[in-house]
C-alpha cells in the first residue's frame, strides 16, 4: 500500500493525500460507507459506486465471523466476490463490537471472550486469531485487535487498558508479518492509538505504534462518552507523532463537523453509521443545514429534497415527499435518505480535499462549518 500526501494547506493541518491499494486508490481526506454485514444498509453496490461514488467501504469482522461465518466467506472467495463490491474494503478488529457486549464478553490476556448477540454461543477473539479471521474477510485493510476504553474511564482503567492494547498489537503485528493474504492480493494491516483522554496516555500510544512503521494508522477510542472538546485535544495530541507520510484514520466519527474539524487537525479517513442510521431515522445532512423531515414545516414544501445535491435523490424528490414517505412509514424513505446522507458526507469530504489543493480550507472551513450544523 502506497500512500503519497499531495497537497498541505497554510492555516491547518489538513492535507490532500492518495493511497493505492490493489482494489484501487483512494483519495483523501475520504469517507468510508459502512457495511457491517457484508452490505451498507438499504444501499445497492451500484447506487454506492455510481451515485454515490464511495471509493471504500468498511466491513464488520465481528458480524461477518459469526454470519455469514468464514467457511462462506472463503468458498465465495473474500467479501468482495461474496458481495459484488470491487474497490477497496477495509475491516475492523471487532474490538469495538465486543466492547459495546459489556454484559456478555470478558477480557483476559489471552484475549477477548463474548457470548454471540445471535445465539448466546460462546467464542473467543485473539490477537492472532482476528488476523486470520480479517485474512479470510479479504479486507484491504485490516486493522488490530483492541479494547476501546470508554470515554469517562478513570486513569487507572485507562493505563490498564492501553498497556493490554499494546501487548494485543505486539502479539497482532506478529501474525500478520508471518502470514500472507488468501486470495493473491496484498493486505495492511493497521495499529489502533487507544489511550482515553490522557494526553500522556495517547502520546505513549502514538508513540509505540509509530514504531511498526505499518501502512497507516489509526486513533481509536473517541466519540465514546467524553466531551467534543477532548475528542479533538486528543486527535491533536496523536497527530503530533504520528508519521507525516502514512494515512490516519479516525475511527467510528462522526458528524459532518466532527468530518471537517478532523481533517483541520490531519486526519485523513473516517467511518460512521451515523449518514444512514439518522437517515432512516428521517434525519437529512444538506450544505445549508440538518433537517427533521418529519417536521410539519415540510409538508408544504416543493423545493428540492438538497438543491444542487450530491445525488440524483436531491433532484429527484421533494421535502414534502419524502415527509410523505417517512411519516407513512414507507421504506422508500429510509432508502432515499441514506443514499442522499452518503453522497452528501462524500461531498463534503471532497469539497475539503478541493479547498486543500487550492490551499484556502482554512478560509472556507469556518463558513461551511457554520453551515452544516444549523438546524432548519
Amino acid at each position: 500500500m502506497k500512500f503519497t500526501v499531495e497537497a498541505n494547506t497554510p492555516g491547518s493541518a489538513a492535507r490532500a493525500g492518495k493511497f493505492i491499494t490493489d482494489h484501487g486508490s483512494v483519495l483523501t481526506p475520504i469517507f468510508m460507507p459502512v457495511g457491517t454485514i457484508g452490505s451498507v444498509k438499504g444501499v445497492h453496490m451500484r447506487e454506492l459506486r455510481d451515485d454515490i461514488n464511495a471509493q471504500i467501504i468498511l466491513g464488520n469482522t465481528y458480524h461477518l465471523y459469526l454470519r455469514p461465518g468464514l467457511d462462506i466467506l472463503e468458498r465465495a472467495g473474500g467479501l468482495h466476490k461474496f458481495n459484488g463490491w470491487e474497490r477497496p474494503i477495509l475491516t475492523d478488529s471487532g474490538g469495538f463490537q465486543v466492547f459495546s457486549l459489556s454484559g456478555i464478553r470478558k477480557l483476559t490476556e489471552e484475549g477477548a471472550h463474548f457470548r454471540s448477540h445471535i445465539d448466546g454461543s460462546k467464542h473467543l477473539f485473539t490477537p492472532e486469531g482476528v488476523v486470520d479471521i480479517e485474512r479470510t474477510i479479504g479486507a484491504d485493510i485490516m486493522m488490530a485487535l483492541d479494547e476501546c476504553t470508554p470515554g469517562t474511564a478513570d486513569y487507572a482503567y485507562a493505563r490498564k487498558s492501553l498497556d493490554l492494547t499494546l501487548r494485543w498489537l505486539q502479539r497482532g503485528w506478529d501474525r500478520y508479518k508471518s502470514t500472507e493474504g488468501k486470495y493473491g492480493y496484498y493486505q495492511s494491516y493497521f495499529p489502533i492509538v487507544q489511550g482515553c483522554v490522557y494526553p500522556d496516555l495517547r502520546r505513549e500510544a502514538a508513540q509505540r505504534v509509530a514504531e511498526y512503521e505499518a501502512d497507516g494508522n489509526a486513533i481509536g477510542g473517541l466519540a465514546v462518552g467524553e466531551p467534543v472538546e477532548q475528542m479533538y485535544e486528543m486527535i491533536e495530541v496523536v497527530n503530533e507523532i504520528l508519521p507525516q507520510d502514512k494515512p490516519r484514520y479516525l475511527m467510528g466519527v462522526g458528524t459532518p463537523a466532527n468530518l471537517l474539524e478532523g481533517i483541520d487537525r490531519g486526519v485523513d479517513m473516517f467511518d460512521c453509521v451515523m449518514p444512514t442510521r439518522n437517515g432512516r431515522n428521517g434525519m437529512i445532512f444538506t450544505r445549508n443545514g440538518i433537517m427533521n423531515m418529519r417536521n410539519l414545516k415540510w409538508a408544504n414544501d416543493f423545493s428540492p429534497l438538497d438543491e444542487g445535491g450530491a445525488s440524483w435523490v436531491d433532484e429527484a424528490y421533494s421535502r414534502a415527499y419524502v415527509r410523505h414517505l417517512f411519516v407513512s412509514g414507507e421504506l422508500l424513505a429510509m432508502q432515499i435518505a441514506s443514499i442522499h446522507n452518503l453522497a452528501f458526507y462524500l461531498w463534503l469530504v471532497g469539497e475539503a480535499r478541493k479547498h486543500i489543493l487550492q490551499g484556502d480550507f482554512a478560509t472556507w472551513k469556518p463558513a461551511m462549518l457554520e453551515n452544516v450544523t444549523r438546524r432548519l
